[in-house]
């Protein structure tokens, strides 16, 4: 790897109390939810039997709800609902936990060689707990958080829980320099590396495409599963955010050119998607034959919505759907209106030049199976 590419190490970022920041994401989570009910500081103070000043520090992070006891966040979300809060963004709270400890640890120093201290090298998260995270590096909503009405505020607020452009450049840092090390400790770092790549892949730095080419030098390319089968994927998915959409063809093509990869794949986005709500320690799931941890019309719905002209990862997308639908092809008689849906959005990749030939002879496929069932 050129060594011009990796950023040095930063000092930790802290708040006004000299201790690393914590709960901002979480916090602007629950200012969402209070603005959804919708009641002011004052008022959900008022309902929640506390101060102004604790709805204050929780909603800035300054008095992180991570740091409240488990019971009294669990009473806190039930009144919430009692309150007309909406369910779908409560069930955020959690994964915006997760994803407040991903950048507590980022901000408390520099990674060790320790994997097992890191928090990304003992869970395998999800797409609600990335979003969050990307909501905090680059501003964007998570897709699960319904849209916001516009809202009337005095004065400048922030539309976002955005990290300050330091602290962004320190999590960046901290987790090229956390998938190195990984990538030297082998097969116990490979959580870690898999995960810590695919975050570093938010950064629009300019060099970062290029220091993601320099670390997929070091990836292995498998034919179907292997231990190093979801960091080719994951790796392929952060190099199409920075418009380089041959990593991803390519594993599509040797990747999951075998009945194991397939299984993987499948296994992985329904994980990734939350309809599998196993937590997994690692990526050894994905290789589970059963099927039996998620339905495949859900898979198949959650699928649809990503076919979408312009994604980057529209390839994985389109080919994922077909393999489902070749794995279980009595899923195109159970939806007549998603089989609507999906004939409306696969036509329209088909008119488009977004597609690899190989996604369109497989979408023709998808699209004469759906000719048949209407």
């Amino acid at each position: 790897m050129a060594a011009d590419s990796r950023r040095p190490s930063r000092p930790a970022l802290t708040g006004s109390t000299g201790r690393p920041r914590e709960g901002v994401i979480t916090g602007y989570l629950f200012k969402t939810v209070r603005e959804q009910i919708p009641l002011t500081q004052p008022g959900l103070a008022e309902a929640l039997g506390v101060d102004s000043t604790t709805i204050q520090g929780w909603e800035s992070g300054r008095r992180p709800l991570t740091a409240t006891r488990a019971g009294t966040l669990r009473s806190i979300t039930r009144k919430l609902i009692q309150l007309g809060a909406p369910a779908e963004v409560l069930r955020l709270l959690d994964e915006a936990v997760d994803a407040d400890a991903i950048v507590s640890h980022a901000m408390s120093g520099p990674p060790t060689n320790r994997m097992s201290d890191h928090p990304l090298s003992g869970w395998v998260f999800t797409r609600n707990t990335t979003h969050l995270l990307a909501w905090a590096l680059n501003g964007t909503p998570p897709a699960a958080l319904p849209a916001q009405p516009a809202r009337r505020r005095h004065g400048p607020t922030a539309s976002s829980p955005l990290l300050p452009a330091d602290e962004r450049a320190a999590f960046f840092a901290h987790m090229r320099r956390a998938a190195e090390l990984a990538d030297q400790a082998g097969v116990s770092g490979a959580l870690l590396r898999r995960q810590a790549l695919y975050l570093s892949s938010y950064d629009r730095a300019t060099d970062t495409h290029r220091w993601l080419a320099d670390m997929r030098k070091t990836t292995h390319h498998p034919k179907g599963w292997t231990l190093h089968w979801a960091d080719t994927r994951s790796l392929a998915a952060s190099l199409t955010r920075h418009g380089d959409n041959e990593p991803m063809q390519a594993f599509i093509r040797h990747g999951m050119g075998t009945e194991t990869g397939e299984i993987a794949n499948l296994n992985y986005w329904a994980y990734w998607l939350g309809i599998d709500r196993i937590p997994r320690s690692d990526d050894t799931f994905m290789v589970d034959t059963t099927g039996g941890h998620w339905d495949g019309l859900t898979l198949l719905r959650g699928l649809t919505n990503r076919l979408t002209p312009g994604l980057g990862c529209i390839d994985l997308n389109a080919h994922s759907v077909w393999a489902l639908l070749t794995a279980r092809r009595g899923l195109l008689a159970a939806d007549p209106s998603l089989n609507t849906e999906l004939s409306t959005r696969v036509s329209a990749l088909l008119d488009g030049n977004s597609i690899s030939a190989q996604t369109r002879r497989e979408l023709e496929a998808v699209h004469y199976g759906l000719n048949l069932h209407t």
